[in-house]
């Protein structure tokens, strides 16, 4: 068994998400249990957290070919057909994280002049827009990646 290919960036990041989230809703249940009242800051770094472990195992999912997808017409077709065809998936792919890294990074670079403030802690709106277009061209390369791995018959879709 060939070991699978690894996006260790973005593992540790979500990896790392994960785990605050844990850690401060644990907190803000307790404190609420003994003081009745709530922690301010949980919920927008939760959402916040939960943005960057959804893209960041998304790109893990890509690197490792872990992403469904419908394999039977790619199967059956033969080889030349087949690569076209992976390659119209990657360049669907690759349009779709291109238009969310381009605007992503637009609206990131407007709140960053705008310097607009979220509305539950007042930190500058950018800090959380930022991670949105960075880690969706994380997952562009990844894309990549995994479409080159997979014409040179380096991964296995069987998996």
């Amino acid at each position: 068994m060939k070991p699978s290919p690894d996006a260790r960036p973005e593992r540790w990041l979500a990896s790392l998400a994960l785990v605050i989230i844990a850690l401060i809703s644990l907190a803000n249940v307790v404190t609420r249990y003994l003081s009745g009242g709530s922690l301010a800051f949980t919920e927008e770094f939760s959402v916040f957290l939960l943005v960057v472990l959804t893209f960041g195992g998304a790109a893990v999912a890509l690197r490792r070919n872990g992403h469904i997808r419908i394999g039977l017409l790619e199967r059956a077709l033969p080889w030349g057909p087949r690569r076209a065809l992976i390659f119209l998936q990657w360049a669907c792919g690759v349009t779709l994280l291109g238009l969310i890294t381009w605007f992503g990074a637009k609206l990131a670079w407007q709140e960053y002049q705008w310097r607009s403030l979220s509305p539950g802690l007042g930190l500058p709106q950018w800090w959380y827009i930022a991670w949105l277009p960075l880690l969706s061209a994380a997952m562009l390369i990844r894309q990549t990646q995994q479409t080159r791995d997979r014409l040179r018959g380096r991964l296995d879709d069987e998996s």
